[in-house]
Order: structure tokens, then C-alpha cells, then sequence
């Protein structure tokens, strides 16, 4: 592979407003001038227009229609291993202390919101998962990997890479390549909170588990003691299991997916937990209906969907998704019951996602009480408006809102 060469970039006045603001992202359409045949990996090195100082520098992707990740800020700096060193120990430092918990999985790179845009790296135990959105990062992985398993003491690390990467197709690189060590297993076994799970690293969704939830789910496990649970969009059953590690007396994970309702189960039984478990596998608007029809109701409903809108056209329509969501689990609700409400679509901003349930719950003639509203756990950090995607509120009825 060719070592990256610096190329010498000029963008749109907004362009720099956003720079100076340390946006990370500069769009193919800023830029004015570059060296023609940059290639991928090359490092930019945008310079101001009036002045021609030094505004920022990053990865230059041609494939991708944000054309430059951004890494360095205002002063100038060498981008070499030294300074990636200390971009992961800095990473590190910010986790410290969820891993004082008996917690051993966790998010230790968080792309954009870590300074390195388009790569991510999750943990499991002594597994580390590599993730890559962008192959402007192909010339630097090796060193990365080495850091990675250096500073968080790994012993094996994994490739994975984000769709639009691997439809590529222009690297020697693969979906599923062992970078370092050996993978005994794909499935391996983590702590969250005391509590046992399991991430197919291999070919789980995204890293293998989703880890965002992470202080959600243990909220969950404190509310659940003695009542029934409805877990939504469970996937492999994280706020299912910590329902029924609280003392639920029952609960009914909801997912389409067959192999998801698999690894719940599992997780259910690597824990040898009391509480009856029961799995329903369907489209959530329709099993939720069937619920509806055959009058059951719950205690504690948790809706944790995927990203309803990816695009900026689907927005709206995601709002009518949260909007059918929220009208079905009032209806689905035991008197006195709470429900736990997410959003991860990151173009739906918090502020459209609480007026849009509490609408729903305002015109329910039920009474709730909003306890809580939670946003990003420590390894998820955010740097800039749209690494901001989670959120999650927590609605009581009141008692005798009936």
C-alpha cells in the first residue's frame, strides 16, 4: 500500500466557519481547490483562505461525500504514532471509571467523538472489535490495531467494516479478519454490571451487542423487581435479562429476528435466573396489536427501536413510527405501569422525540409523569451535534390517571 501523502486543501467560507467551530466533517462540496490525484488515506491540510494559515487537517476520502475527516484542530501537529498514542490513552482515561465497575465491555473509540472520524472500537472482555466506516483509514491500521491492543491490553482484535467500506471492494482487507491474536470463539462472554452476555463479533449486528444501552438497561433491572416485562425490539436480550436479574416475574422479549431471540434466550440462561422468560418473534407493530387483542398488559414497557430515519427524508415518517409506538404501548400498560421509551436516529432530535411521546401520552387520558429523560453513558461521548443520537425517557402513570 502507498504511504499517504499531504495534499494542501482550500474550502468555502462555511466551510471554515464549521472548521473553526471543529466540525469534523468537511463535505465534497466545500472544497475549493486540491492537488489532483489525492488518494484515499492522503492527509488534507486545509489552510484558511484569507490568511493561508493552518485551519485543520484530516483524512482525505474519495469515496465517501464527506470527502475529509477532520482530526487536528487550530495548531498544527505531526499526525504520526505519537500522536495517535495519545488520542487512544486519552480515550482510555475517559472510560476509567465504568471499568472500575464489573463491567469489561465497552466502547474505546467512538470515532468522531474520540478525534478519529470513522473508526470505532469496541471491547469485549480481551476481544477487541475494529470498525471501519471509512478506507481513508486502511493505510493507518496496522499502527492503530498495535496501539489498540498495547494501551487496552487486548489479546486478539477483529475487523469489521461498515457497508458502504466493504461494497468497495478496493483492499486487501476483509469483513471478519483477525488483525492480531487468535479468536478461540466469535462468541465471547462479557460483564455488564455483574451481569453475564454474549457478542457474536463475528457476525452480530454492528460489533455484536449494542452497548449504548448500557446504563438504561441497568435502570431497567432496578424497576423490574416483581413485575411483568415487555421488552421491545429486544435484539439479544439486554434489558430483558437485567428485567429478570431485578426480580421480574415475567418477561416477554419482542424481536423479527429468530437468531436475536436465540442469544436472549441464552443470555437468560447464562445467568440462571428465576422469572418466567418467554420469546415472540414478529414485526413489533403486529405482535404488539395481537397483545392489545388478547388484553394483556404490563407492568414495565421498554421500546428500544432501531434507527427509524437515515436520511433526512425519513424523518417524518419516523415520527409516525415513534408516534404508533408510544399509542400501542399505552394501550399494552397496567395501571401504575412505567414506560421506557429510546430513540437512536440521530435526525431525530431529542426535542422532536419527547414533544412526539408526550403527545401521545398527553392525548391518552392517562396521566404521566416524565422521571427521567437520559442521554450518552461515558463511552459514548459527544463532540459535535450529530454524534448526538441517543435518548430515552422514562414515563410513569400516575395512579389513578384512569
Amino acid at each position: 500500500m502507498l504511504k499517504p501523502a499531504r495534499v494542501a486543501v482550500k474550502v468555502r467560507p462555511a466551510a471554515e466557519r464549521a472548521l473553526r467551530r471543529r466540525h469534523p466533517w468537511v463535505w465534497e462540496d466545500s472544497i475549493l481547490s486540491i492537488k489532483q490525484g489525492a488518494r484515499s488515506g492522503d492527509l488534507a491540510i486545509i489552510f484558511d483562505s484569507k490568511k493561508n494559515k493552518f485551519l485543520a487537517a484530516g483524512l482525505y476520502d474519495p469515496d465517501s461525500v464527506i470527502r475529509i475527516k477532520v482530526l487536528q484542530f487550530e495548531k498544527t501537529a505531526t499526525i504520526d504514532e505519537s500522536w495517535f498514542r495519545n488520542k487512544i490513552v486519552e480515550a482510555l482515561e475517559k472510560r476509567s471509571q465504568l471499568l472500575e465497575t464489573e463491567t469489561n465491555a465497552y466502547r474505546l473509540l467512538h470515532g468522531e467523538n474520540d478525534g478519529l472520524p470513522g473508526v470505532v472500537c469496541d471491547v469485549y472482555d480481551k476481544v477487541g472489535i475494529v470498525k471501519i466506516y471509512s478506507a481513508a483509514w486502511f493505510p493507518y491500521l496496522e499502527m492503530i490495531v498495535g496501539l489498540i491492543q498495547e494501551i487496552a491490553e487486548l489479546e486478539c482484535l477483529v475487523l469489521r467494516l461498515g457497508r458502504t467500506v466493504r461494497d468497495l471492494g478496493n483492499t486487501d482487507f476483509k469483513e471478519g479478519d483477525i488483525l492480531l491474536g487468535k479468536l478461540e470463539n466469535p462468541v465471547v462472554q462479557f460483564l455488564e454490571h455483574g451481569i453475564k452476555f454474549t457478542a457474536n463479533v463475528l457476525t452480530g449486528h454492528k460489533t455484536g451487542f449494542f452497548l449504548d444501552h448500557r446504563p438504561n438497561r441497568k435502570k431497567a433491572g432496578k424497576l423490574a423487581k416483581g413485575k411483568r416485562v415487555l421488552d421491545v425490539f429486544c435484539y439479544a436480550g439486554g434489558f430483558s435479562v437485567h428485567a429478570l436479574a431485578g426480580g421480574a416475574s415475567e418477561v416477554v422479549s419482542l424481536d423479527v429476528s429468530k437468531p436475536a431471540l436465540m442469544q436472549a434466550q441464552e443470555n437468560v440462561r447464562l445467568n440462571d435466573l428465576s422469572g418466567n422468560h418467554r420469546i415472540l418473534q414478529g414485526d413489533a407493530f403486529e405482535e404488539m396489536e395481537k397483545l392489545e387483542k388478547a388484553q394483556e398488559h404490563f407492568d414495565l414497557i421498554i421500546i428500544d427501536p432501531p434507527s427509524f430515519a437515515k436520511r433526512a427524508t425519513e424523518v417524518e415518517k419516523a415520527i409516525s413510527q415513534y408516534q404508533r409506538l408510544a399509542e400501542h404501548a399505552v394501550s399494552l400498560l397496567a395501571k401504575g405501569g412505567m414506560l421506557v421509551l429510546a430513540s437512536c436516529s440521530s435526525r431525530v432530535t431529542a426535542d422532536q422525540f419527547f414533544e412526539t411521546i408526550e403527545s401521545v401520552l398527553e392525548g391518552s387520558g392517562r396521566e404521566f409523569t416524565c422521571v427521567e429523560k437520559t442521554f450518552h453513558d461515558v463511552d459514548h461521548p459527544i463532540s459535535f451535534p450529530e454524534g448526538a443520537y441517543l435518548k430515552t425517557g422514562y414515563y410513569e402513570e400516575t395512579i389513578g390517571g384512569w
